[in-house]
């Protein structure tokens, strides 16, 4: 009962299981079943897993979930992070430098943690711009960060915005791309096989950003020997964020926001 005007609404309103007529329980079971695929989830494998009727319904439910893989108010990453883009699509002829007119142009923040990779960010762009990667860098990097970049120009400014800005000129250096910026490269390397080998490539541009997030969930993660925390996460995470209808789903609007209290 809503303690304003006293109407009576579902404990589910407001979620992304708003409206469902499936009992909670079925969901459940295919947010475990989600968790605990160690190589990521695809529709089928769901369809098969649960029983569910058609393949459109796990295709949904699997990106309402996805929704959910990003809290709202998580923190921004910290310390060393190296930050540079890829593309996902095909080969493309007539373009030259970051120019594209058919690929996905994904920029990613890497956490440096000795070595090794610490947690990640990434988000698709519409171009690389400064303002697309300033803004980028902005939202998911704490100021007074070091950021390690290649020498492309849209990352000029970012010394004016309360960062430290490690520049490293790949054309002056033996070394290739990967070798000098490794932990970027690395996780783009991730992503592109994940993606050829859980979804045999089949990402449309639309709906790129939810395997984003579910990459970047389960990257973050990769550690954690607990399934039960990881599914106890994801059902917070699906109570703050907002319904995800199916026509936003199918037309690829990201549609959940944070909403202005917390659980």
């Amino acid at each position: 009962m809503c303690a304003a005007c006293g109407k009576h609404i579902s404990v589910i309103a407001g979620t992304i299981f708003e409206r469902t007529r499936t009992p909670l329980p079925i969901w459940f079971r295919a947010i475990w079943w989600m968790v605990t695929q160690k190589n990521g989830a695809s529709a089928l494998g769901l369809q098969r897993a649960l029983g569910l009727g058609s393949y459109e319904t796990a295709w949904t439910w699997l990106h309402k979930i996805r929704c959910a893989m990003v809290r709202p108010d998580r923190d921004r990453i910290s310390g060393r992070v190296e930050v540079d883009e890829t593309y996902l699509g095909g080969l493309e002829e007539g373009v030259h430098g970051r120019e594209t007119f058919k690929k996905a142009l994904i920029v990613i923040a890497a956490q440096e943690d000795g070595k090794g990779i610490g947690r990640i960010r990434m988000r698709r762009i519409p171009d690389a711009s400064a303002d697309s990667l300033l803004s980028f860098v902005e939202s998911h990097v704490k100021p007074g960060s070091l950021i390690h970049t290649d020498g492309w120009p849209g990352y000029v400014g970012l010394d004016t915005r309360g960062y430290g800005h490690q520049v490293t000129v790949l054309k002056r250096s033996k070394a290739s791309a990967s070798d000098l910026l490794p932990r970027v490269h690395r996780v783009a390397s991730l992503l592109k096989r994940w993606i050829l080998g859980t979804h045999q490539g089949a990402v449309s541009p639309e709906h790129l950003e939810g395997y984003l997030d579910e990459f970047t969930f389960r990257f973050n993660r990769r550690t954690s020997r607990s399934r039960g925390k990881l599914f106890y996460r994801l059902l917070q995470n699906a109570m703050v964020v907002e319904p995800a209808p199916y026509k936003d789903i199918i037309k690829g609007i990201r549609g959940p926001q944070p909403r202005n209290h917390n659980i």
